[in-house]
């Protein structure tokens, strides 16, 4: 199919539009190093002085979300699996819903920079310490993986310079994210929302220029089994089905949402609790956007190799790179688009890597430096974090380069390291949810939960689920007229060395590794929270007095609703004092100048909503 047309290369332009990208986005950087006096506090700097509105921190949570594996992925997961993948808009609504109403209150309300400051002011500092460590290990392998895989995948199709972009990307963002703190963050990740929608966009309105309709693209998939919403198998070894979408998804996501620090960040930084939970669900219009998008790809996609497979017949190595082909095939008369194109699936990137450096910054500085050296004055604080912002920025072009040599190994590892986020959620929802649970309880949880997760995950990584369990439909290569290429395919190093025969399964291989990998988390979650629960029971968990104000409490569920002004007047008075006293952050939403204000304001919002 696309041999005889010449498949298009990369121009000048595209490079030019690749470099205005990042041009932009380090010039959102130094704007904000130096805007309205630059970063004075670390404050300022990690949480942007609590003074963001919802919009942009919306559109900041959804490109962060959005990584270059959406972009490449997502259409490639459809492409091969069909579109049951769309059941996870609801997942997305459940996920933002329980972030919203259980999380995002009680960690707003504490004033906390880092998520697992949590953990010591409601358990100990031993599990704060777990808590920190666990997630820098898994950021940094992530952000490694985050930065190689999109650009080795857009190498191998468009001959697009590997490392050129590796370096370029991971010194931009680093540049902007040590200059110009987290408003520097979300505004460069506003713009990158804008760019990845375009490109997708100038994807999708090819292709349905090229099949003359998207009637037509809707038909080849729905003949094609591509259109395959409705599976109501509830058996969990299945890949994806209705239940595995929405009850793993659910726990997968909130893992991310409700309690990972690269998000938690970000809604915390906004200026008052009723535009935190607005910024959530905003950004969910943004998240069923995107997936609308990446569907409507995915389709396109089928429809137009439907009766040539690019990946049988050799032609890429591997379904990430499916997209980039496409791109080639099909945009190769427009100078400059496929560079969009590109910069979409960079701009990707960049928001993710851009949020997990100030993220780990911000984690690294607030529970592990300011706890230990006391004396540190503010000025010297905001400095450190921008140290820190450097030398997370430096490790993760290092994981990068890591990726190139270890790249299946390093996946492998972020599948197993995936798998901190169940028995976390867990922890947190102990926290949050049961006022009886203690630290050794909480503890005990934690350490089960992440053992049973890890023993599926490994055992997954080892023998993978077979294909009746994952269910990939048919691709077809009758309609190819090309030699076949040879592409150098990527193999799970893990799955080489324990190439095993079927025969040679254990039993367990078929029934309990081939659990559906949504389900770990789940898994991870419900044990760390049953047997939190017993053993803090067992261990005087009831004797115990918990401050309400490190749980959900029905205050906070019915402030959602409060209209009248005498409520208002009281719920400030009740925030005052511990916002004062402990955490010292004097909450500018809640100042006495702004009382009136916020009184009118909240009657508005409250008839609004």
């Amino acid at each position: 199919l696309p041999a005889p047309r010449g498949m298009g290369s990369f121009t000048v332009w595209d490079y030019v539009v690749f470099a205005a990208m990042l041009l932009v986005s380090a010039i959102i950087g130094v704007y904000y190093a130096f805007v309205g006096g630059g970063q004075k506090t670390s404050k300022d700097f990690l949480m942007a002085g609590r003074s963001m509105s919802a919009l942009p921190v919306a559109l900041s949570l959804t490109a962060s979300f959005m990584s270059a594996v959406t972009v490449l992925g997502t259409p490639a997961e459809i492409y091969r699996y069909g579109a049951i993948f769309c059941i996870f808009a609801i997942t997305y609504g459940l996920v933002v819903l329980c972030s919203a109403e259980i999380f995002l209150p009680v960690f707003y309300k504490l004033g906390i920079t880092s998520t697992y400051e949590y953990l010591e002011l409601r358990f100990n500092k031993y599990l704060r310490l777990c808590g920190t460590v666990l997630f820098i290990i898994q950021t940094t392998l992530y952000t490694g993986i985050v930065i190689y895989a999109p650009a080795l995948a857009l190498n191998q199709v468009t001959g697009f310079d590997l490392w050129g972009a590796v370096v370029a990307t991971g010194v931009v963002c680093t540049f902007y994210c040590t200059l110009g703190g987290l408003k520097a963050v979300v505004w460069t990740d506003v713009f990158q929302v804008g760019i990845m929608v375009a490109g997708f966009s100038s994807v999708i309105i090819r292709a349905v220029v090229v099949q003359e309709g998207i009637e037509r693209i809707i038909n080849d998939s729905y003949y094609g089994g591509r259109l395959n919403f409705w599976d109501f198998n509830p058996d969990p070894l299945q890949r994806h089905t209705f239940w595995t979408i929405v009850i793993g998804g659910t726990f997968t996501w909130t893992s991310i949402y409700g309690v990972n620090q690269s998000q938690v960040q970000r809604y915390i930084s906004c200026k008052s609790r009723f535009h935190a939970k607005l910024s959530l669900y905003i950004n969910l219009v943004g998240l069923w956007a995107i997936l609308a998008c990446a569907v409507l790809c995915g389709l396109a996609l089928y429809s137009i190799y439907k009766d040539c497979d690019p990946w049988s017949a050799k032609q890429v190595s591997a379904l990430d790179q499916l997209m980039p082909y496409l791109v080639l095939d099909i945009l190769h008369d427009f100078p400059g688009v496929p560079g969009l194109f590109v910069a979409s699936a960079y701009s990707g990137t960049l928001s993710t890597v851009s949020s997990s450096i100030n993220a780990l910054a911000a984690v690294t500085v607030e529970d592990l430096i300011k706890p230990y050296f006391r004396s540190l004055s503010e000025k010297k604080l905001s400095w450190i974090s921008m140290g820190m912002s450097l030398f997370y920025g430096g490790i993760c072009i290092a994981m990068a380069a890591l990726a190139s040599l270890l790249g299946a190994l390093l996946q492998a590892a972020l599948s197993i390291f995936g798998m901190v986020g169940g028995p976390l959620l867990g922890l947190f929802a102990l926290g949050i949810l049961c006022s009886f649970a203690n630290g050794i309880g909480a503890f005990v949880g934690l350490v089960s939960g992440f053992v049973i997760s890890l023993w599926v995950g490994i055992g997954s990584q080892i023998y993978p689920p077979l294909p009746e369990k994952t269910k990939p439909l048919y691709l077809s290569t009758a309609g190819c007229n090309i030699s076949l290429g040879n592409l150098t395919s990527t193999e799970n190093p893990l799955t080489t060395v324990f190439s095993t025969a079927t025969a040679e399964r254990p039993a367990l291989a078929d029934n309990w590794y081939s659990l559906s990998y949504l389900y770990f988390s789940t898994l991870g979650t419900l044990i760390t929270v049953t047997v939190g629960i017993i053993i803090s029971l067992l261990t005087g968990g009831l004797k115990q007095n918990t401050d309400c104000k490190f749980l959900l409490t029905k205050e906070d569920f019915l402030s959602n609703f409060s209209w009248s002004k005498s409520e208002t007047k009281q719920e400030v008075l009740n925030w005052k004092p511990f916002t004062m006293a402990d955490e010292g952050t004097d909450n500018p939403a809640f100042s006495h100048i702004e009382m009136d204000v916020a009184d009118s304001k909240n009657k508005v919002n409250g008839l609004h909503m």
